[in-house]
């Protein structure tokens, strides 16, 4: 008998066990679905607050209207005034594009940074990265033989070629043998990070005014030319987004070790060069244009991470969406909270990213990972 009921206990067990999985994959998606819908909608509402305000207000019916008329090629919106066209089209909505894809570059490369070191406090910026295609954007500019060849394109061709040879360094400098350790490319990445800047700022300063230059720089934000950077950067950033969702279920497995990884066909530093070339390509693109701009790459993947989980493979394309509804809103606040005086977007993402994610460390008095 007691033989018998504890069969009968184990298979009811069984039965229990069964029904749950496919009611723990359901809360799963639906948390995933839910915070989809939540970025989205923030994306959304931060992309039309953007373009209805400014120095001219623009109703959002007229917003709605003109963008119907230009895009989907619905009737004239002739009720409204010709200078609505043109602060919307021309100056306006490729801020606000602009913004957004260079805060979905930051933040999914400060994503895929943070998965590949398993460290919650990696982004572009730690491991030299932007400090790279930053000296790289400005030798471009500062030289004129790019320029005459390669025109706007020289600035972000530098600056991935500067960040290319910023990772090379990091990588040489912490390799041990044939593997590059986490904690040596990290410290590696600080000493030849703070290098770059320091070149970086000197350069600038020896331009004619290049102090201003330099401040401006060093603090990011908006270069005011229109559609161009968009279309320039716009390719490199869908590549590396692309490359990165490739890479993202490497990333779920690398957060047990990398020696678990490659016993479940993994190779580790195949991915480790693929990923830290994608996100190098986003991040000096952005960087090269939008200049040094920092916390979106921490506070956005680190926030997004509490409400769905550390899979990679979800976790990327909402911290792309987060990050660009996280920038546009820091843009919006840098240009209006002392107009007619603009801010540089660097200073809004620092006050408000600071306290926040220390707030989140506070809270959470644990690692999420």
């Amino acid at each position: 008998m007691t033989t018998h009921s504890s069969q009968t206990a184990s298979i009811a067990a069984a039965q229990n066990t069964t029904s749950e999985l496919p009611r723990g994959l359901m809360l799963e998606r639906w948390r995933g679905l839910r915070a989809l819908a939540l970025t989205t909608a923030a994306l959304l509402s931060a992309a039309l607050l953007a373009v209805v305000i400014g120095s001219v207000s623009i109703p959002p019916g007229a917003v709605l209207a003109l963008l119907g008329e230009r895009l989907a090629g619905l009737a004239p919106a002739a009720t409204y005034p010709d200078t609505y066209r043109t602060i919307l089209f021309e100056i306006r909505l490729p801020r606000v594009v602009f913004t957004a894809v260079t805060g979905a570059a930051l933040a999914s490369a400060g994503t895929a940074y943070q998965g590949l070191f398993r460290n919650p406090l990696a982004d572009p910026y730690l491991v030299g990265v932007a400090s790279g295609a930053g000296l790289g954007a400005t030798l471009a500019l500062v030289s004129e033989w790019p320029g005459r060849w390669l025109g706007l394109s020289a600035v972000p061709i530098g600056a991935f070629c500067g960040a290319l040879l910023t990772v090379g360094l990091v990588i040489l400098s912490a390799q041990v043998g044939h593997r590059v350790p986490i904690s040596t490319m990290l410290l590696a990445g600080v000493a030849v990070g703070a290098f770059a800047s320091a070149v970086t700022t000197f350069l600038m300063l020896r331009t004619p005014e290049g102090l201003r230059r330099a401040f401006n720089w060093l603090l990011g934000g908006y270069t005011g030319a229109g559609w161009a950077p968009v279309g320039i950067i716009l390719p490199y950033v869908l590549v590396g987004l692309v490359v990165l969702q490739l890479n993202a279920r490497a990333l779920n497995v690398f957060q047990l070790d990398e020696e678990q990884a490659r016993q479940l066909g993994i190779h580790v530093e195949r991915v480790k060069l693929i990923v830290v070339l994608a996100a190098t390509l986003m991040t000096s693109a952005v960087v090269a244009f939008g200049g040094l701009i920092g916390f979106v790459g921490l506070v956005v993947p680190h926030a997004l991470r509490l409400l769905v989980g550390p899979d990679y493979r979800r976790l990327i394309p909402l911290s792309t969406i987060g990050g660009a509804a996280f920038l546009i809103l820091a843009d919006l606040l840098a240009r209006t909270v002392l107009a007619p005086q603009e801010l540089p977007v660097g200073v809004v993402t620092a006050l408000a990213g600071a306290p926040f994610f220390v707030l989140l460390l506070r809270r959470l008095r644990r690692s999420v990972f």
